[in-house]
């Protein structure tokens, strides 16, 4: 198999010798000794990793939340199709589905984890969509707003039904 890279600013070059190697020297590249440093504000703001793929993020997102010291939360969505009766669209089946702009199904955090923030919740205290946040609890998504004129300011996460409109509705002919 012929070796390619990956290119990284400032002409750091990352050797493609197979997908989960290359995949861990990039997270260590962008985020050296994550472990001592992941407690700092100012670290985990000024690193990203940008893919092009959901799976990819999810996969990156994966290694590098188990790289962080102490006890991790789940927090799971809970999906249903409303009208459902014949069960056309098992529990399964929506748990299983990725949609763009919204979190997954099966949603990890540890203390000290970056989160971006994917919806307008409320612009007039800091949270909008693509507000870095830092995770600093779990009883609610405790959070730190980390950029922006709200840095340092601690928000609860509330979580959010996701239900159609009828003015958004479809019709189904």
């Amino acid at each position: 198999m012929e070796e390619s890279f990956i290119r990284i600013p400032d002409d750091m070059i990352i050797a493609y010798i197979d997908k989960n190697k290359s995949k861990h020297d990039l997270i260590d590249a962008i985020f050296p000794s994550l472990q001592i440093n992941g407690a700092y504000l100012d670290y985990i703001i000024s690193r990203e990793i940008l893919l092009t793929k959901n799976d990819n993020v999810d996969e990156i997102n994966d290694q590098l939340i188990d790289k962080f010291c102490g006890d991790e939360k789940i927090y799971y969505s809970f999906d249903e199709a409303e009208d459902d009766r014949n069960n056309f669209y098992p529990m399964e089946f929506l748990n299983s589905l990725t949609v763009s702009g919204l979190p997954p199904h099966y949603f990890r955090l540890k203390i000290g984890c970056p989160i971006i923030l994917l919806w307008n919740i409320d612009p007039s205290n800091g949270l909008c969509n693509g507000t870095r946040l830092i995770c600093r609890g779990f009883q609610q998504i405790d959070v730190e707003i980390a950029v922006g004129q709200h840095v340092g300011k601690r928000v609860f996460l509330p979580k959010i039904p996701l239900c159609p409109s009828e003015d958004n509705m479809l019709p189904l002919n």
